[in-house]
């Protein structure tokens, strides 16, 4: 089969398939109208290109514009982090074991306690769980719920304790039922 029978072929394929597009034989192969051409005072056909650019072909007209730019959104400001201080577990424990017993609670109530922080933030004032944003010993979310306790929430461990522990009191009646949330739940 020659190339004109083959080109003949294709534009009654074509038109078969679309009949809205128009081509046309000539010498040198097959002739198929460009986007925005016109034969015979026709638009030829709708079209979308893919790349920097879209071009849409109407029946009456066409449009090219140039796709938009992807929105990049601007960095979130720098999040708080914590201070710098040296923390001292002991002491921490020390005030808190004053504190428990202060609530009425018992020693089983500080060890469910010292179990409990040593997880959380291993008793450090400074602890920060970058994930969650939790903070201090007790893990409070976000840390700054601990300034109803005090300003020097950020670095006081008693201030944190105190309000770890008011938060435990209210929500799990006493040190060993936030353990045993936090055995059976993975959090308290």
């Amino acid at each position: 089969m020659g190339f004109a029978s083959a080109a003949s072929i294709g534009i009654i394929l074509v038109n078969l398939v679309d009949p809205t597009v128009d081509a046309r034989a000539t010498a040198s192969g097959v002739e198929f109208a460009a986007a925005g051409d016109r034969f015979d005072g026709r638009a030829v056909q709708d079209l979308e290109l893919a790349g920097e650019y879209t071009l849409s072909v109407g029946r009456e007209d066409y449009a090219v514009e140039k796709k938009p730019e992807p929105i990049v959104e601007a960095p979130a400001a720098v999040a708080w982090a914590p201070p710098a201080v040296t923390p001292d577990p002991g002491s921490a424990q020390g005030y808190a074991a004053g504190a428990v017993a202060a609530r009425g609670w018992g020693s089983g109530e500080f060890d469910c306690l010292v179990a409990l922080w040593n997880r959380e933030s291993g008793w450090r004032v400074n602890a920060h769980n970058s994930s969650s944003g939790a903070y201090g010993i007790p893990q409070a979310l976000p840390g700054s719920k601990m300034a109803s306790a005090g300003d020097d929430w950020e670095t006081n461990a008693a201030t944190q304790i105190e309000w770890g522990l008011g938060y435990i009191q209210g929500r799990y009646s006493s040190p060993c039922g936030a353990w045993a949330h936090s055995e059976s739940a993975g959090w308290y």
